[in-house]
């Protein structure tokens, strides 16, 4: 099979969002009136962001999946997406898979399929999705103000814990795995509560590197500090067993691909983040408040100070 049948076989789909999408030397695309594109683009590695072996349909889910989580960070509405994958070899039965996996999704959202590459080589799955909202809404890392609420959304640490069980470095039962690994496979992008928190949350991003590393994001780009407690951290059944392990507390604070939201909104804004959680019906917890000065500090049940090794997960440490 050629890159060409490769391509019109797994990955063109009719685009009736864009004015040209797959089958030229570049898309066309219009963004509506009043709105601007927010643009981002993930890549996952084999050996580095999954195992060999990684479920094709699942991989292709999560690959549009880290992509759409930072369009919900942004409270922007997905429209498009390009798709560049490097592959050992044309293997029919894992593209129609992957495919699936990834076109599942985009259905699921409203994005079109609207460009990328194919070549041979490691594999390799790099996403850039485009988005639109206006100028005026877009959520930013910068607007976090002492006094804010800082709040996540859904469970953190879930994903972590199931990769530490496929590494070795502790041991799940198998039905505590098969409740962590969805979250490790198969995050859920939280578009609708990016798009509800537009006007309400001062800031906002999304947690992929860990909570401690993506909020020190928030907090350097605002100029503030934070004080979290962990006590109030939102973790499943399944990870509160661990939590008494420095690698439990680990999971939670700076294991990353949790791919939840981060935002912080003021005090003022409590009764209003309640009622996106009910009518979304996505638990938003309350863990902490923004501050005066600068860094995260995690205190425990007993208002003490609570020492981490990580902030988050960095490529190049």
């Amino acid at each position: 099979m050629s890159e060409f049948d490769l391509i019109k076989r797994h990955f063109t789909r009719p685009a009736p969002s864009a004015l040209l999408g797959v089958g030229d030397d570049a898309a066309l695309l219009q963004v509506s009136q009043g709105e601007v594109l927010a643009v981002s683009s993930d890549m996952l590695v084999c050996g580095t962001h999954f195992f060999a072996d990684a479920d094709p349909f699942l991989l292709g889910h999560k690959a549009l999946a880290v992509n759409l989580s930072d369009l919900a960070a942004m409270g922007a509405t997905p429209r498009w997406a390009t798709l560049a994958i490097a592959l050992p070899g044309a293997d029919e039965a894992w593209l129609e898979q992957f495919s699936a996996g990834f076109f599942a999704l985009a259905n699921q959202y409203g994005v079109d399929l609207v460009g990328g590459d194919t070549t041979r080589g490691p594999l390799n799955l790099c996403v850039t999705i485009f988005g639109e909202v206006a100028a005026t809404q877009a959520l930013r890392r910068s607007g976090a103000m002492p006094g804010d609420e800082i709040w996540v959304s859904g469970q953190l640490g879930d994903a972590a814990l199931a990769l530490a069980h496929l590494q070795g470095r502790l041991v799940l039962s198998a039905s505590d795995f098969a409740a962590c690994s969805v979250a490790l496979h198969q995050p859920q992008p939280r578009v609708a509560l990016g798009l509800a928190l537009r006007g309400i949350a001062s800031s906002a991003i999304d947690i992929s590197d860990g909570l401690m590393g993506d909020l020190g994001h928030i907090l350097d780009a605002s100029g503030v500090g934070a004080r979290v407690n962990f006590n109030e951290l939102p973790v499943s059944a399944t990870l509160r067993k661990f939590l008494d392990q420095p690698l439990g507390k680990q999971c939670v604070l700076s294991g990353g691909d949790d791919y939840e939201l981060c935002f912080t909104a003021p005090v003022s804004g409590h009764q209003d983040v309640l009622n996106i959680a009910a009518q979304l019906g996505l638990p938003l917890t309350c863990i902490g408040n923004i501050v005066d000065g600068q860094g995260c500090i995690v205190f425990d049940a007993a208002n003490h100070p609570i020492n981490f090794e990580s902030a988050g997960y960095d490529h190049f440490r």
